[in-house]
């Protein structure tokens, strides 16, 4: 079956691999674009993809992407027709994750869906975006951290020399993954202490920028190194700035700070649990899942039906801030 929706694939005209993103969206498709991202962004990718099209069809190369991935994830990150063919459509406009993700599900191998000039798709990908990274394009340097890791002959050096490229560039999903990187090196260092301030370092560094799961990630590093003033206010941007766990935080420690594992909640300020109750409904309906059905659950009979009433008549002051919750998902992610 994998073979017959690959050679389908191949059937379908074979444009430039370097033809431009097109134009700038209109304004509706670009406002489709946004609310399809909000959607893939809280794990909602069956409704994400009738918004994403409509970006799509406008030829936003970035939307083709993300509607492989929503696709992907609708078969649990196997691959599916629809998965490939938006692969194959965001190849063609030059999208190299795209392209990596054709290599994973054998598009080339096993459906004769290959590059234009030949029948490599991670080198497809590294001649591509090379020279944009030589030229200090930041996204093309993060990117090539993935691509030396695809092609032929992996080449673990070049892969982390660009990533630190693209980290001294401005690019903070870069500064981002290299913190995590340290804080997943558990032979690398000769502690935990030495561990986390090394991971903290990057993290750091993108959060000052503005990137929210970096404010999550420090929040957590700065936590762990028993630093619980600076950690809550870290927790506190993140939720800020519309990550679902910062958000979560801020209900729990309004709800039930002095619980096992709570030490984020040492410097919140004096418990209101009408306020983390309605944070957490607002929560359940703007991103509506297990992890908020799960707060509610575990935080619930810890609320008075009061504070609940009270909660209930507050929740429209949580709910749909801007920025839009999201979990904030890797790119090119599992």
């Amino acid at each position: 079956m994998r073979s017959n929706l690959l050679t389908t694939l191949a059937g379908l005209t074979i444009t430039a691999l370097l033809s431009p993103s097109v134009l700038a969206l209109d304004e509706e498709a670009q406002a489709a674009k946004e609310e399809g991202m909000r959607l893939y962004g809280i794990r909602q990718a069956d409704t994400a993809i009738p918004f994403l099209e409509q970006a799509a069809a406008a030829g936003d190369a970035e939307a083709m992407y993300y509607l492989g991935e929503a696709n992907r994830r609708l078969v649990m990150g196997n691959m599916n027709q629809a998965a490939l063919d938006w692969y194959y459509q965001a190849a063609q406009h030059g999208e190299p994750y795209a392209m990596l993700r054709l290599f994973d599900g054998g598009a080339c191998e096993l459906g004769d869906v290959c590059p234009e000039n030949g029948d490599d798709w991670p080198q497809e990908a590294l001649e591509l975006t090379l020279p944009k990274a030589e030229a200090g394009d930041a996204e093309a340097m993060a990117a090539l951290y993935n691509i030396y890791y695809y092609v032929e002959d992996p080449d673990e050096d070049e892969a982390m020399k660009w990533l630190h490229r693209a980290a001294e560039a401005g690019n903070v999903n870069a500064m981002n993954w290299l913190g995590e990187l340290a804080r997943n090196d558990e032979q690398g260092y000769a502690s935990d202490t030495e561990r986390l301030e090394a991971a903290e370092v990057w993290f750091r560094k993108a959060a000052e920028a503005g990137y929210a799961p970096s404010k999550n990630n420090l929040a957590s590093v700065l936590n762990h190194l028993d630093q619980h003033e600076e950690a809550w206010k870290w927790i506190v941007k993140a939720s800020e700035a519309g990550h679902v766990n910062g958000r979560g935080w801020l209900a729990a420690c309004n709800i039930e700070p002095r619980g096992a594992d709570m030490n984020l909640c040492r410097s919140a300020p004096d418990l209101d649990p009408a306020k983390g109750w309605a944070i957490l409904r607002a929560m359940n309906e703007e991103a509506p899942g297990t992890s908020s059905e799960r707060l509610l659950r575990v935080y619930g009979e810890s609320v008075t039906p009061e504070q609940r009433a009270e909660g209930e008549a507050m929740m429209d002051e949580w709910l749909n801030r801007e920025p839009p919750l999201s979990y904030f998902p890797e790119k090119f992610g599992y």
